[in-house]
């Protein structure tokens, strides 16, 4: 059996995606971003934009530039998802038709914005299911932005969803739909950390991704000048708020990003060195330095290999089979 079918029996497997989503609306940066992630490789998501993207009139050929960029040679790695307009939106089952009839087999994900209730989200994803069919594409993952009060009062349903994989905090509708009772200052830090209501949206929707398997993806920093801001925000989610995956809007955003979110050289040698005495232990009971571990541990050690790995990390000789 392989390690994660061991390691994981009875319980969800955590969904392991990159911990950068880097988003493009127009057609230059969508290619920009194409160029960038085949100089890099697939350590970092691109999804392209249509509900901020498009400008007015233009809904219909943005949804079709979207699709055939999916859909091109350039996509080398199929990391490319697209954000869609909401679900009361006229342009909504157009953009899922539109991008589905390019790409249905290359898209990675389906953002949906703007949702109220686990009830709308049920809905949204059975017209994606219905067009992707329709294009020979079967379970297409679903990624959710929560940033409404109704979809933060369902979040742990919406996080049960099989078809869901990522829960992403939309912090600037979410502020706003708060008509002034929470400050702007509270959508950028250091009051996005701080401001109790934000701080217990945050820690809810990184609660209901935990507890399903899923991913909490962390909101944008609009700062795109000062790339200590970014890469403070990011180490402060992923460390004290438990996200795995945070927004970029700039290219420069995703080396921080991708930073914050890697385990350092030295927790990667010490997951290596317990994962690798635990096989040889056909995965019981172990000392390592003097301290007891078992499959409890072996969980947390084998999440710390595989954010290495898809981050693009070296891995140790003696657990690449492993992975």
């Amino acid at each position: 059996m392989h390690p994660s079918e061991v390691l994981f029996q009875g319980t969800q497997k955590p969904i392991a995606i990159p911990v950068c989503d880097h988003y493009a609306g127009a057609e230059k940066l969508m290619r920009k971003s194409l160029a960038l992630q085949q100089e890099l490789g697939p350590i970092f998501d691109i999804t392209f934009d249509c509900e901020d993207g498009a400008s007015a009139g233009s809904e219909e050929q943005h949804a079709n530039l979207i699709g055939s960029l999916i859909a091109s040679k350039d996509n080398l790695f199929r990391r490319i998802g697209a954000r869609v307009h909401d679900v009361h939106s006229i342009f909504f089952e157009q953009d899922i038709d539109l991008i589905c009839q390019h790409a249905a087999q290359q898209l990675a994900y389906v953002v949906i914005p703007k949702v109220e209730s686990v009830a709308e989200v049920q809905h949204a994803i059975s017209i994606v299911q219905q067009h992707a069919q329709n294009d020979g594409r079967q379970a297409l993952p679903i990624h959710v932005l929560i940033e409404t009060h109704g979809a933060l009062a369902d979040v742990h349903a919406i996080a049960a969803i099989p078809q869901v994989e990522c829960l992403s905090f939309g912090i600037m509708d979410f502020v706003s739909t708060h008509y002034g009772a929470i400050p702007g200052e509270a959508m950028r830090s250091p009051r996005q950390f701080t401001h109790p209501l934000v701080a217990r949206a945050k820690l809810a929707i990184a609660a209901a991704c935990h507890a399903h398997g899923k991913v909490p993806s962390h909101n944008v920093t609009t700062d795109i000048k000062n790339l200590s801001v970014v890469t403070n925000d990011a180490f402060c989610a992923a460390n004290e708020f438990a996200y795995t995956r945070m927004w970029s809007i700039h290219p420069e955003q995703i080396r921080p990003i991708i930073h914050a979110f890697s385990p350092n050289s030295a927790e990667i040698s010490e997951a290596a060195h317990i994962l690798h005495a635990a096989q040889k232990a056909q995965w019981g009971p172990i000392q390592h330095l003097g301290k007891l571990h078992d499959r409890a541990s072996y969980r947390y050690y084998w999440m710390v290999l595989q954010r290495a790995k898809s981050n693009g990390q070296m891995m140790p000789n003696e657990v690449r089979a492993l992975l």
